[in-house]
Order: structure tokens, then C-alpha cells, then sequence
């Protein structure tokens, strides 16, 4: 299961630097003036969990695979974005295909970087975005809503309920506040809510750029906008990017000594990764043996068959059932078998929603 987060923001608040810090890779070409990123650059990124390191080592793991998170470099938004100015179109086109939106913002001074409002304000710059973005969404909610409350009169039960989710949407967007917080009452109400893809349905991440001297605490700045997301029911985090672009260029060795002389105790990376899997409601489920340990992403909620899924689509057709230990009990008695001798390892049915830390090994036709 591929998740994308899409990284928005200004011109010139950082996200091209956060980009490439967070793929270490210089995809991206970061560069003091606005819509240095004309294409979305995608990079890969694996998601960093000890768990995995530890299941490794008990099993005598060959190969160790994470699971991994895509991100997505979005060009910079201007006002006038949902008519088309600057790279507008592009831009909400972009977005409509990820996940999650990482909202990059500025909460640094710096006078020899420009801001296109010439004042650092992150959350008028926030408001830029969203602004533009419910902007987007009313303009195409006051033609689909009516077309289908048309065909709900007669007698179309999808456009029925089509007309009342996304009427209870328009409505918000109307107050001014964005599509994610309309009430979903039951599961055909969240598909069709899911299936319109309305940009503010985004579950949204506020990254906090902030200058290395307020990496560990964060600033008055970003201290505003944890109390946005919080009100938002969003999530926010704290992060240099200038110590995560210098983090990159160095051995491995001495990233743990720079970290902790910086008051840090982990990477701006594992932050956003563990903020972004809240934002997206997942969670990892491992398979571990003597050839490898993987790492797998599934939603919360999912079932047994499901997890399978993940691995091959077979496994999920003729699921049987899944050979089941939680990563405590592995690491604690020392691995499956004595996992298995301590009645610790479960056979589940297809029923069971699988935990996040699960070692599992399915069994299937």
C-alpha cells in the first residue's frame, strides 16, 4: 500500500530543503526565488523504527526492509492559486493526488531570504493556502451539489446521499473552514465523501521550519501554530531544515554526536514519519525470518486477509489464517519458537484486526 504526503507551503519557507533533507536526495533544486520546483518531485523514504533492528537480530535476518512513505514536492502556491495564477492549476492538481498535505511554514527571520509578503507570519501563510485550496472546493461543490440533489429527486439513492454529505461540506466551506470537518454519519457516507477528493478533505501536517537555534523547543512562531493545529484537530511538529539538509551530508557515525550537541534527540525525518502515521490513522505489522525482517504499512482497522493483502494478493484470496506474536512476547522469549513453546504464538482467523507491532506469518491456499 503506497501512502503520499504532499509537501505544500509559500515560495521560500523551506520546502525543497525539508524535501531533500527528508529523501536525502537533491531531487529538488532549492533556490532562493519562487517556483524553482516546476515538476512534483517524488522521493521515497523509509520509515525509521528500532522494532524492526531488534526482530533482525533475534531472527539472524539477512536482510533488513523497512516500509517506506512517499513524499511529494509540490510547486509553491501564490494567492490567486484556485484561478489559476502562478502555477495554480498544477499545484491543486498535485495535491488532489496524495494523501496527506505537509504544510511546510515559515517560522524563522531572515532577511537575506525573501518572503513573497515581505513578513513572517506562518499563520497568514497558512491561511494563504487553505484559503485558496476551500476556494478550489466551494467553486466545485456549487456545481456538483446542485446537479446532485437534481438527481436525487429522481429517485438516484447515491445522488441522494451525495447531495446531503457534500451539501454539509459546501455548507462549511461557505463559513470558511475546510471540507475535513464535515460529520460523516455512516461507512456509504464516508465513500462518497472519499470518492469527491475535495482538497480540504486532506488530513493536514503543519511543519514548523524554524532556525537551528530553536530546533529542540521550537519559537514563539511555532508555538501559534501548535495551538492552529490543536483547534484544528490537525497535527504539527518542529523541525530545521538546515540542520536536517547538514544532517544528510554526514557519516552515519556522527549523526547521534551532532543530534545531541543540538539538544536533539532524533532526526527531523522520524518526527514527521511518526506524525504523518497518526495523521493517516496507520500502523506496521512485521515478517520476520532467516532470509529477511520487512516492515508492512496497513490501515488501523485492517483484518488479517488484509495484512496478507499487503505481501500478495494471493495471500489475501486463500487466506487461512495468520500465525500471530506480538512483538513484546518475540523479543522478550527470544524469537518464534520459544514464542510458540510459551503459547504466546495465536492462530488467527479472518476476523482479527491486526495490532501494530504483530509478527505474522500467513497461511493461505
Amino acid at each position: 500500500m503506497g501512502f503520499k504526503c504532499g509537501i505544500v507551503g509559500l515560495p521560500n519557507v523551506g520546502k525543497s530543503t525539508l524535501f531533500n533533507a527528508l529523501t536525502e536526495t537533491q531531487a529538488a533544486q532549492a533556490a532562493n526565488y519562487p517556483f524553482c520546483t516546476i515538476e512534483p518531485n517524488v522521493g521515497q523514504v523509509a520509515v525509521p523504527d528500532a522494532r524492526l533492528d531488534k526482530l533482525a537480530a533475534i531472527a539472524g535476518s539477512q536482510k533488513i526492509i523497512p516500509t517506506q512513505l512517499a513524499f511529494v514536492d509540490i510547486a509553491g502556491l501564490v494567492r490567486g492559486a484556485s484561478k489559476g495564477e502562478g502555477l495554480g492549476n498544477q499545484f491543486l492538481g498535485n495535491i488532489r493526488e496524495v494523501d496527506a498535505i505537509v504544510h511546510v511554514l515559515r517560522c524563522f527571520e531572515n532577511d537575506d531570504i525573501q518572503h513573497v509578503d515581505n513578513r513572517v507570519d506562518p499563520i497568514a501563510d497558512a491561511e494563504t493556502v487553505e484559503t485558496e485550496l476551500m476556494l478550489s472546493d466551494l467553486e466545485s461543490l456549487e456545481k456538483r451539489v446542485p446537479a446532485y440533489a437534481k438527481k436525487a429527486t429522481g429517485g438516484d439513492k447515491e445522488a441522494k446521499v451525495a447531495a446531503a454529505v457534500l451539501g454539509r461540506a459546501l455548507d462549511l466551506l461557505r463559513e470558511g473552514k475546510p471540507a475535513r470537518l464535515v460529520e460523516l454519519n455512516d461507512e456509504e457516507e464516508t465513500r462518497v465523501f472519499q470518492q469527491a477528493q475535495l482538497l480540504t478533505s486532506k488530513p493536514v501536517l503543519y511543519v514548523c521550519n524554524v532556525e537551528e537555534e530553536s530546533a529542540a523547543e521550537g519559537n514563539a512562531f511555532s508555538a501559534r501554530v501548535f495551538e492552529k493545529a490543536k483547534a484544528e484537530g490537525a497535527q504539527a511538529v518542529v523541525v530545521s531544515a538546515a540542520i536536517e539538509a547538514d544532517l544528510v551530508t554526514m557519516p552515519l557515525a556522527d549523526r547521534a554526536e551532532f543530534l545531541e550537541a543540538m539538544g536533539l534527540e532524533e532526526a527531523g525525518l522520524a518526527r514527521v514519519i511518526r506524525a504523518g502515521y497518526e495523521l493517516l490513522h496507520l500502523l506496521t505489522f512485521f515478517t520476520v525470518g532467516p532470509k529477511e525482517a520487512r516492515a508492512w504499512t496497513v490501515h488501523q482497522g485492517a483484518t488479517a486477509p488484509e495484512a496478507a493483502g499487503e505481501i500478495h494478493s494471493d495471500f489475501q484470496k486463500g487466506f487461512i489464517r495468520a500465525e500471530t506474536i506480538a512483538f513484546d512476547d518475540f523479543v522478550t522469549l527470544g524469537g518464534e519458537a520459544k514464542a510458540r513453546e510459551a503459547g504466546k504464538l495465536r492462530a488467527e482467523g479472518k476476523a482479527y484486526v491486526v495490532q501494530d507491532g504483530d509478527v505474522m506469518h500467513f497461511l493461505h491456499s
